[in-house]
């Protein structure tokens, strides 16, 4: 999860600078902001936070979360309107992001 500053043209190039090596890096967006990336164990989700870490902007806040897969799987998506984002995957509404 990230929070940056996009004042000024220098920060603006940072967020993009993260924002495109966070995908480089595998991380898929689940929402503005908020990237995510499946890794095997914590050896792993060390070897990516030290990349990120390369390219972390001067200013703003980059936060680092690690859940368990059944605690991702267990993540409720709530919604107020449906949008042309959803589509019904059996009986279970799924958010397509």
């Amino acid at each position: 999860m990230f929070d940056l500053p996009v004042d000024t043209l220098v920060e603006r190039r940072q967020y993009r600078i993260l924002r495109k090596q966070l995908i480089k890096n595998g991380f898929v967006m689940l929402q503005y902001s908020v990237y995510y990336r499946s890794v095997p164990n914590r050896s792993a989700a060390k070897k990516f936070e030290t990349a990120i870490r390369q390219f972390l902007p001067n200013h703003g806040e980059v936060r680092l979360i690690s859940v368990s897969e059944k605690q991702f799987d267990d993540m409720k998506i709530l919604v107020g309107n449906k949008s042309h984002q959803e589509t019904l995957v059996g009986s279970k509404e799924m958010v397509i992001i």
